[in-house]
C-alpha cells in the first residue's frame, strides 16, 4: 500500500498551498528543463532509475512537491525531515526505519531533507554511509549554492538540479487550477476574478507559487459579497498586495547576486542597469545604507584616480542617507550610483594595492632604508638615521628626482599603471614626467 504523501486532513482543511499539490506531473507546473519528456528526472522516473540528488532552486518553485511525487511514482517510502529541528539522532531514526520498509516489504526510500544546508558538517556526514550503500535515496532541497553550504563528500555522491523561478504564466496556471477545483480549490466558494486580476496575483508572487496561492487564499478571505457571489476586484488585491516585497533574501544566495549585478552594471558603464538593481535590491527590502557602503567601494575599486569625484560624491550620498533617511537618501545613493556608471573606469589603484600586498605578503621584512628613518634622538642622529634624506619642499618643483623609497631590495618595484581614460591620463604623464627625471638624475651620478 502506498504512503499518503498528502493527508486527507491536509487535502481537507489545510492552506490552499497544501491542498493543491499537485498529485501527478500533469498538474506540475515549471521546471521543463527537468521534466520535460527525454529530461534527466523525467528519464530517471520513466526508468524506474532514482538517484540521490540536491533540489537547488528559490522558495515556492516545487521542491518538496518534487520529491513527493518522485516517491508516489517510484512507489517508495516517504521520509521527510527538516535540517531547522532535526538532528543526528533524528538521521538515525530515519534510516532505521528504512531498513525496516526494506525488509517488510522491499520497498526504497527516499529520505528527504527540507533546508539541507542547515545541517552541519557532522550531520551531513551521517548520511554518508547509508546513501553510499543504498539504505535510501538521498533527496536535498536548498535554497543556497549547494557548493557553498554541502560537503563535498556529500555533493560527489548527489546530482544537483537547479529549479528556476516560475514564470508568471506558469503561476497563472496554478491559480486558474486552484480556482476551477471543486475538491481541493476555490471552486465551491463561487468566487469571480478577472484573467487580469489573477496575472496580478501572479506577477506578484515573484516567481514563487506556493506565495501567490496564499496571496489568492487571502484574496478570497476578504472579497467582497455580490448578487452574484464573492467578487476579487482591484480593490480586494490592492488590500491583499500591500506592503508586499519583492524576493530578496538578505544573506542568501539572492542578495548576492544582486549586489553582484549593480557592481557590475556601475562597473560596466551601464547607467540603466545599475539603476534597476538598485531598485530591485531597495524592492526587495535591502537597507539603503549598505547599498551605500558599496557604492563606496565602487568607487575606488572601479572608478579611482579617473575620476576622485567619484569617491567625494558616493560618500556624499551615505551621508545624505544617514541624516535624511528614505526616500531622500535613496535619490542622493541613486545620483550617486548614475554618476559612477557613467564616469571614466579605473581599477589601476585598486590592482596596485593588491600586488603591493601580495608582495609583502611573500617579501621578508626589509629594514626601512636609513635615510627614510626618522631621528628623534641624538643617538639615532648618530646612527646615521635619516641621513642624506633630501627633503622634497627645498628641491626644484618640490621633487627630490632619484630619491628611493622602496627597501633597497625592491628598488626596481613598480605596482600603479594609471589607465588612458579620465583623469588617470594626466597622473600616467606626470609620473612619466618624474620617472624620467630620476632616471636622469642617476644617469648624472653615473657619471
Amino acid at each position: 500500500m502506498k504512503d499518503d504523501l498528502f493527508s486527507r486532513d491536509q487535502e481537507a482543511y489545510g492552506p490552499l498551498a497544501a491542498r493543491m499539490r499537485p498529485l501527478c506531473l500533469d498538474d506540475y507546473v515549471g521546471q521543463g528543463h527537468l521534466l520535460a519528456p527525454g529530461k534527466p528526472i523525467r528519464e530517471a522516473i520513466e526508468r524506474n532509475n532514482l538517484h540521490s540528488m540536491v533540489l537547488w532552486g528559490p522558495p515556492g518553485v516545487g521542491k518538496t512537491t518534487l520529491a513527493k511525487m518522485l516517491a508516489e511514482l517510484n512507489d517508495a517510502h516517504f521520509e521527510t525531515l527538516s535540517a531547522v529541528l532535526a538532528g543526528v539522532k533524528d538521521i538515525r531514526n530515519a534510516i532505521e526505519k528504512a531498513r525496516q520498509v526494506a525488509v517488510s516489504s522491499g520497498r526504497k526510500t527516499i529520505l528527504f531533507v527540507d533546508e539541507v544546508h542547515r545541517f552541519n558538517k557532522a550531520q551531513q556526514d551521517a548520511f554518508l554511509p547509508f546513501v553510499e550503500d543504498g539504505t535510501v535515496i538521498f533527496i536535498g532541497a536548498t535554497t543556497e549554492n549547494p557548493s557553498f553550504e554541502l560537503n563535498n563528500a556529500l555533493l560527489s555522491r548527489s546530482r544537483v538540479y537547479v529549479l528556476k523561478s516560475l514564470a508568471p504564466e506558469e503561476i497563472f496556471h496554478a491559480l486558474s487550477r486552484a480556482m476551477n477545483d471543486e475538491e481541493r480549490g476555490l471552486a465551491k466558494l463561487n468566487i469571480s476574478i478577472a484573467e487580469e486580476q489573477l496575472m496580478t496575483l501572479a506577477q506578484a508572487a515573484d516567481g514563487d507559487v506556493r506565495r501567490a496561492l496564499n496571496l489568492l487564499e487571502i484574496a478570497s478571505d476578504i472579497a467582497l459579497e455580490s448578487e452574484a457571489g464573492l467578487i476579487i476586484d482591484q480593490s480586494v488585491l490592492e488590500q491583499v498586495l500591500l506592503n508586499e516585497t519583492r524576493r530578496f533574501d538578505k544573506g542568501g544566495d539572492l542578495f548576492y547576486e544582486q549586489i553582484s549585478a549593480l557592481h557590475k552594471s556601475v562597473r560596466g558603464s551601464s547607467v540603466d542597469g545599475s539603476l534597476y538593481w538598485f531598485a530591485r535590491m531597495l524592492d526587495g527590502g535591502c537597507d539603503p545604507l549598505y547599498i551605500a557602503r558599496r557604492v563606496v567601494r565602487m568607487a575606488s575599486e572601479d572608478i579611482g584616480n579617473a575620476d576622485p569625484r567619484g569617491l567625494r560624491l558616493a560618500l556624499d550620498a551615505w551621508e545624505v542617507q544617514e541624516r535624511l533617511g528614505s526616500p531622500e537618501g535613496e535619490l542622493a545613493i541613486a545620483q550617486a550610483i548614475v554618476y559612477l556608471a557613467a564616469a571614466p573606469k579605473s581599477n589601476a589603484v585598486y590592482n596596485a594595492y593588491k600586488r603591493a600586498r601580495a608582495d609583502v605578503a611573500s617579501s621578508p621584512s626589509y629594514d626601512v632604508p636609513m635615510h627614510l628613518r626618522n631621528a628623534p634622538t641624538s643617538m639615532m642622529k648618530d646612527m646615521d638615521y635619516g641621513a642624506e634624506y633630501r627633503y622634497a619642499h627645498n628641491e626644484e618643483d618640490g621633487y627630490a628626482a632619484g630619491e628611493r623609497y622602496l627597501p633597497e631590495e625592491m628598488a626596481a618595484s613598480r605596482y600603479y599603471e594609471p589607465v588612458n581614460r579620465g583623469l588617470e591620463i594626466k597622473i600616467a604623464q606626470k609620473l612619466q614626467r618624474l620617472r624620467e627625471r630620476d632616471e636622469a638624475y642617476w644617469a648624472e651620478q653615473q657619471d
